[in-house]
């Protein structure tokens, strides 16, 4: 069995044929949902900078399960063309810090932030193109520094949101990214637990939903809609 054969550190798991299935299945289920949750915040934006942002989460949020699915499919079905493969893993690597990016669009957007926190509204997407170029040149070489990069991206932005004046919403935040952390055990555990990978994605879906609910509820849809709805 492949527990008693972990995969040496320098070399990627070779997932079975059913965790292949459940890496695919784990993500490809949410595509759908995404689009429509996507949709549904564009069609609850109130100007056109909320409908710009919803654009910029919705696309982040979309594209992660969409490349993540092709990803795992091409690997599962065509592992014989690696060059194929290897390119739909940086890409599938570069789309999370795209979405970190994406996934705080929301907060740093349309909340009011301070003069100097303000400034991490693009600095967070200058974040994200680094690390895309991380993976462009070092994909799957200094995997320690991957994940910090990951975990920087990931609590940097938190520290200027949760210093706003509105803290609606934050609890989810924490929550979801309490998720995400935990997930991160399971992302590294490839060859250790069994389907870990898949396990990491229900993680992320997750942590994805808390944080739609959070967006969808605090600022894309008003109190007076909320009471309306109790």
């Amino acid at each position: 069995m492949f527990m008693n054969h972990p995969a040496p550190a320098n070399s990627r798991y070779k997932p079975t044929c059913y965790e292949h299935a459940a890496n695919c299945y784990t993500h490809a289920f949410l595509i759908v949902p995404a689009i429509v949750g996507s949709a549904l915040l564009h069609r609850l934006s109130d100007d056109r900078w909320e409908k710009i942002t919803a654009w910029m989460y919705g696309i982040g949020l979309c594209a992660l399960f969409i490349v993540s699915t092709v990803f795992h499919i091409v690997s599962w079905k065509k592992s014989h063309l690696r060059t194929m493969e290897h390119c739909f893993h940086m890409c599938d690597r570069m789309m999370i810090y795209v979405f970190i990016a994406a996934s705080y669009a929301p907060w740093l957007n349309l909340r009011e932030l301070g003069p100097l926190a303000s400034h991490m509204r693009w600095f967070i997407w200058l974040m994200a193109a680094g690390g895309t170029i991380y993976v462009f040149l070092y994909h799957e070489k200094y995997k320690i520094v991957e994940l910090f990069f990951y975990l920087a991206m990931g609590f940097s932005p938190a520290l200027v949101v949760t210093s706003m004046n509105n803290t609606d919403g934050l609890q989810e935040l924490a929550w979801g990214g309490l998720i995400y952390c935990t997930g991160v055990v399971f992302f590294k555990s490839d060859g250790i637990i069994p389907f870990a990978h898949a396990i990491w994605h229900i993680f992320v879906a997750t942590a994805a939903a808390v944080h739609y609910y959070a967006i969808w509820k605090y600022l894309y849809r008003s109190p007076a809609d909320i009471i309306r709805h109790l």
